[in-house]
């Protein structure tokens, strides 16, 4: 008979009633710590996004978050698409960004944008740059290559460095060229390209020739750039609260509709509308989604007055407030949208994979092939180049140098002139003058005299 040890072992009935109440309590806290245990994991997230989002909310908000015992958000600060493809395929469960949902991408479309906040889209530049404002024109010219010197702004004669975001479908970018262009994937001539707006702010910092786009909470505290007023209208808490800044955005939380975790999802977004939440994002100077209804009711009227400025039709979603900005706003000549300029095979495949794959196997194929086939191209050229150059200087071996063309020339003016033979008669003969008189007269006879003459002793 198999004997428990003596510590295992009833001494009495009593002591039988303590021994199961133990195993029912032990039993009880397992339960609650298996419990707590699924709930903290269920409440980790994986936040993954573009820097700017990450940098100006996530950071102060995720520390928050766990101050309060909420729950554990883990950051991933890399770029828009990345974010939004990592929400899309399961392995990010919220994602940043500023832009909203593009409905050309498939992988967009299982994705809800959660509005968080207002921001601004700002065009910065290096502190001593004496440019303080641009119009929505300029901007417009300027990503279309068609300004490109500070002269032209008002500033001293330098070449403009146009910086950008190399991301695919950046979240500012997109957001301000669907802004100017009514396109967020409007094709610009942006030469200088930054993977992040850090990087971009850094290059512009030491740069008095730098221009790029960036975000008023991005650069704030920041010293070393300046933001530019659009329109004389100057980016501030008040001007994005009430809309009168034009190139406001909004920020956003995206998840996957059918996320695994969407309870915890939930938690966390209520949590951004909490007090505390909000005042991490008005230290920020962004305007907390629920406080911005002045700015999106003047949704409508901030599209007229871009484009009453850009001299366009005003766009289909303009309405009565629309009408009564552009009816006020004096228009510029009218500025056509030039047709995107056409792009052969190699890149337009590279352009689409990088949008949808860009890190993927595929995508590096493809930046081969346009490799190739520009390396082709250039040595196309080259040879082209060299035969023709070939040819010239042939050409020019075989022509008599300036010198001999020069002696040739006093050669032949001092050769005595040949006689030339008689010319046939055109005039001083008889035949001839028979030919000239038979022209009707008009001058040199007596009555063509007397129909020109005013004299009146000649009448």
């Amino acid at each position: 008979m198999l004997r428990l040890p003596p510590i295992f072992q009833p001494a009495d009935s009593t002591m039988l009633r303590r021994s199961a109440l133990a195993v029912q309590l032990l039993t009880a806290s397992l339960f609650f710590c298996a419990a707590s245990s699924a709930s903290a994991a269920e409440d980790e997230l994986l936040w993954r996004g573009d820097h700017a989002t990450g940098r100006t909310i996530m950071d102060e908000l995720a520390k928050e978050y766990a101050k309060e015992k909420k729950g554990k958000i883990t950051l991933q600060p890399f770029s828009t698409v990345s974010g939004l493809d990592a929400v899309a395929q399961g392995t990010a469960d919220i994602a940043g960004s500023a832009r909203g949902k593009y409905m050309k991408r498939p992988e967009e479309s299982g994705i809800n944008f959660v509005p968080v906040a207002l921001d601004a889209a700002v065009m910065i530049t290096h502190p001593k740059n004496p440019v303080t404002s641009l119009t929505l024109h300029q901007v417009y010219d300027i990503y279309y290559g068609r300004i490109t010197n500070w002269t032209a702004l008002g500033g001293e004669p330098k070449d403009i460095n146009l910086y950008g975001i190399a991301a695919p479908l950046d979240g500012v970018e997109f957001s301000v060229r669907d802004l100017v262009f009514r396109n967020g994937d409007q094709r610009v001539a942006i030469p200088r390209l930054y993977l992040n707006t850090t990087k971009l702010e850094e290059g512009i910092a030491i740069d008095p020739a730098g221009l790029g786009l960036s975000t008023r909470a991005s650069i704030h505290g920041n010293a070393g750039v300046k933001a530019l007023a659009i329109e004389s209208i100057g980016a501030s808490t008040p001007t994005i609260a009430d809309g009168s800044y034009p190139l406001y955005i909004t920020l956003y939380l995206a998840e996957k509709v059918d996320s695994p975790k969407q309870a915890a999802i939930d938690r966390f977004i209520a949590f951004l509308d909490s007090p505390a939440a909000k005042d991490i994002l008005r230290k920020h100077d962004l305007i907390p989604y629920s406080d911005a209804t002045d700015a999106i009711a003047r949704a409508s009227a901030r599209t007229a007055f871009i484009d009453a400025h850009l001299g366009r039709e005003p766009s289909t979603t303009s309405g009565t407030a629309a009408a009564t900005v552009a009816a006020v706003t004096p228009a510029p000549v009218a500025a056509s949208v030039p047709p995107p300029t056409p792009v052969a095979a190699p890149r337009a495949s590279l352009e689409a994979k990088s949008r949808i794959a860009p890190t993927a196997e595929s995508t590096e194929q493809v930046r081969e092939n346009l490799a190739r086939a520009e390396a082709a191209k250039a040595e196309k050229k080259a040879a082209a180049e060299a035969a023709k150059k070939s040819t010239a200087e042939a050409t020019a071996k075989s022509e008599p140098t300036p010198v001999a063309k020069k002696k040739k020339a006093v050669a032949k003016a001092d050769k005595p002139a040949a006689k030339e033979p008689a010319k046939p008669a055109s005039f001083g003969n008889v035949d001839a003058a028979a030919t000239t008189a038979a022209k009707p007269a008009s001058f040199g006879d007596v009555n063509a005299g007397a129909k020109t003459s005013t004299d009146p002793q000649k009448n």
